[in-house]
């Protein structure tokens, strides 16, 4: 590793001359970059490969969010000032390299981030870790909005290559499907053979996960889909039908086209259980390969060595799979296959909405995985037999936790019934999984469920993406908490030092006016840095409620207009996020949030006080600007329904206030900050939980009784904002003919009432940056270093 510019600048030409083949002076900008990445992992991979295990985690997960790595991976290595100063000498800026980077598409929301947070920080913490991923060759979608409606385009991260990545043909392995399962005895002992109908070849790709410090560089290991051999049809080809010549490649490709291909079809649900198959099936393969190189067939110490997690059920099939191979390929016997398999694999529950709990038809996924559902079918079948059938309501149990029922495989209960540990992700989302998602696994095997409340990387999302509170921290409290996150407690004694006070509202200041200038270049919106910035960006879901946010600013404007002794501080309201291609209501949110925004921004008599601003393409290196800017952090879904958030929780440690209900993690930031230091409005999760279940609530009665929600409600329906892209029965249908399904009117002037009275105490400045410092002072709770270090010491035992 380098360690002065002289050394810096000497293999940085030289990496110019290797990489792309020119002297640095002829490399335009881009390839300068590409060189330097490729430098920079270089020197983490030789850092990588000074480590010895002694267990080792694979975290699979279907999204890895990791964001752009160039500055993180300097801050982390040390580098920077390095680097900064070396390119400065040689006439560069190291800031245009930041900007030329791509986000790469291997994620969309908090699951992703999640995932990424976790590789940051086993590897800060100086953990054996190997992330299991799908290498996406467009990502999701990128997001523009035309003419006031989200339009989705390709994701083409990877069209000028990925410089992190390292292509290891040597570790591909081959994946099957369909096709027939053959029988045989030997003996006693039957033996399984599956001939497949087609076999695919899962390539791996490596990109260095590097540790603040350097302490420890641990991998990303991503699955790419090509054809086993090629397939090229030389007679269609000279007929002139060229995409049936290549029409083999094409369809193999497609597994790892498109992160969550729409699966409203038969076709496109065969390719979603493909995908999520293919990588899972790649990912244990390459365990066990790399487990009999470094300790033969010794499988009794594999759970010793080993330890497989499964993030959500897309890779649900992980000990099944670890079984087949195994028994097929290794010849162990069905009970040491279980023990292993079993005592390796644990699963995080991320969702309590049922159609997250993943279900596939008995029938597609046994032809598509003949050999991998006889291995299910035969644990369902143990599983049924050992069911205690001598207590009352045993069938009804046996119903909602058997993995084969009603004609479909249920992900959610296998994940249960194969893993040593379960555990939901923030303590009210743990209680419901116990109480009510997964009751009846609970009254049967308490002892596998746990919480893990969720945690963010605090070195990205605060010490990289808020360089001024950085720097003002570090000048006051000194440069401990970026190690040890708790240390940020010792804020709490300038919560009350005036001089403080004020440097954290210009750093916020600061950041306001960086991100009302990316609004500008990417909306063309000018905005007023001096306005409160409150923000909600998440992905657009009916539970997360971007709806109730619109109708309170649709309230304002009305409010506004109607009333001139109505005064509030003046307000920017700004959202970012992105809605699934199939999924029309959040669209519609979107688009009414656009036409709402070109209504009040073209109006003078309000546009003083409230603004309305939609960021397109929401990602983690534009999250980096938002989350700093942030005053008012937005977290108001239906309580019960978030598992945890953890925008909340980059939100809270950059010293926004959190307005919400007592939902997710928002519910442990309460218990943290206190009562004063948050505003929480609206239903209980227990109190929606017994209006569900007695039927008492009519949103029809609440539109009639109170005029503003039918004013605003009627708004949907008439002109008023429908000149850009059309009406919004959609939006009105959900809320009054299917009843308000998320309680969104019931909550509304709650919801008012709490925003006013947030907005109310910004006017006193003493107040509110007491209130901001306090929040990151009790925020080190929430860094991921936390949360793996409960995941390592009561789950994986590393």
């Amino acid at each position: 590793m380098f360690k002065t510019k002289k050394e810096f600048k000497k293999e940085f030409e030289n990496a110019c001359l290797v990489v792309v083949g020119k002297d640095f002076e002829d490399c335009s900008t881009e390839e300068k970059y590409f060189a330097l990445a490729k430098l920079i992992s270089s020197q983490a991979g030789e850092l990588h490969e000074q480590k010895i295990a002694h267990k080792k985690i694979y975290y699979f997960s279907m999204e890895f969010l990791i964001g752009k790595l160039l500055e993180n991976y300097l801050m982390n290595l040390g580098l920077t000032k390095t680097v900064s100063e070396g390119l400065k000498d040689m006439g560069e800026s190291l800031e245009d390299y930041f900007d030329i980077e791509k986000d790469p598409g291997l994620g969309n929301g908090g699951l992703g981030r999640l995932a990424a947070c976790f590789m940051d920080s086993l590897a800060s913490l100086g953990y054996e870790a190997q992330g299991v991923g799908i290498r996406y060759r467009f990502g999701l979608f990128k997001q523009r909005i035309e003419d006031g409606r989200q339009v989705e385009d390709p994701d083409n991260w990877l069209e000028k290559d990925y410089p992190w990545e390292v292509k290891h043909l040597e570790a591909a392995v081959p994946v099957k499907f369909g096709g027939r399962v053959e029988k045989s005895y030997d003996g006693n002992e039957m033996h399984y053979q599956w001939i497949p109908e087609e076999t695919i070849l899962a390539v791996p790709y490596d990109i260095p996960m590097v540790g603040y410090d350097g302490k420890q560089v641990n991998t990303l290991r991503i699955w790419s889909a090509k054809p086993m051999e090629e397939g090229f049809d030389m007679d269609a080809f000279n007929r002139g039908d060229y995409a049936h010549a290549n029409k083999h490649r094409a369809d193999v490709q497609a597994i790892t086209d498109i992160l969550y291909p729409n699966d409203q079809s038969l076709s496109g649900r065969i390719l979603r259980l493909k995908q999520e198959y293919m990588f899972t099936a790649a990912g244990i393969m390459d365990i066990v390969n790399n487990f009999k190189k470094q300790y033969g067939n010794h499988w009794e110490i594999f759970s010793e060595k080993v330890a497989i997690h499964t993030n959500d059920t897309h890779p649900a099939v992980c000990a099944p799979e670890l079984m087949r191979v195994l028994m097929d390929q290794e010849g162990l016997g069905w009970d040491e296959s279980w023990k292993i398999a079993s005592a390796s694999v644990s699963y995080t529950n991320h969702t309590i909405l049922p159609e997250a709990l993943e279900k596939w038809p008995i029938d597609m996924f046994r032809n598509l995985l003949p050999r991998l559902y006889d291995i299910i079918e035969e644990i369902d079948r143990r599983y049924r037999d050992s069911f205690h059938k001598n207590v009352d309501g045993w069938q009804e149990q046996l119903k909602n936790t058997a993995i084969l029922w009603d004609g479909q495989v249920h992900m959610a209960n296998l994940s249960v019934i194969v893993s040593h540990h379960v555990n939901g992700v923030a303590d009210l989302h743990t209680e419901i999984l116990k109480n009510i998602v997964l009751k009846d696994f609970y009254t049967l095997v308490p002892e596998k469920f746990n919480n893990k409340t969720n945690g963010i990387s605090h070195r990205r999302f605060f010490a990289q993406a808020n360089p001024s509170y950085r720097k003002l921290l570090e000048e006051t409290i000194g440069k401990g908490w970026i190690h040890h996150p708790e240390e940020l407690e010792n804020l709490k004694k300038y919560e009350e030092n005036v001089s403080f006070l004020e440097k954290v509202e210009a750093s916020k200041k600061e950041n306001k006016i960086r991100l009302a200038n990316y609004i500008k270049k990417m909306t063309g919106i000018e905005v007023n840095p001096n306005s409160i910035f409150d923000i909600q960006v998440k992905r657009f879901h009916a539970y997360k409620r971007q709806l109730l946010n619109v109708l309170k600013i649709m309230d304002l404007y009305n409010r506004l207009l109607a009333d001139p002794n109505f005064h509030i501080h003046p307000v920017t309201f700004i959202f970012a996020g992105k809605a699934a291609q199939g999924y029309t209501f959040a669209k519609d949110v979107i688009r009414l949030i656009c036409a709402i925004a070109d209504v009040i921004n073209h109006d003078d008599r309000v546009n003083r006080m409230i603004k309305v601003v939609f960021i397109p393409n929401f990602s983690v290196s534009n999250a980096q600007i938002i989350y700093p800017a942030a005053e008012i952090s937005e977290q108001i879904s239906t309580a019960g329904m978030e598992a945890s958030g953890t925008g909340n929780m980059k939100f809270m440690m950059n010293g926004a206030i959190t307005l919400g209900t007592l939902d997710g993690a928002n519910v442990e930031i309460t218990q943290l900050v206190g009562s004063d230091n948050i505003k929480i409005f609206g239903l209980k999760a227990h109190e929606i939980e017994t209006m569900r279940h007695q039927g008492s609530y009519l949103a029809w009665t609440l539109y009639h009784e109170n005029q503003r929600i039918k004013k605003v409600l009627d708004q949907l329906m008439d002109d008023t904002y429908s000149h850009l892209s059309g009406g919004f029965d959609l939006i009105y249908d959900s809320l009054l003919r299917d009843n308000d399904s998320f309680f969104v009117l019931k909550d509304f002037e709650s919801y008012m009432n709490a925003f006013e009275e947030l907005v109310g105490l910004y006017e006193d400045k003493k107040t509110w940056w007491k209130m901001s410092v306090h929040n990151t002072a009790c925020s080190g709770y929430f860094s991921s270093d936390r949360t793996i270090e409960e995941y390592v010491q009561e789950i994986w035992k590393l």
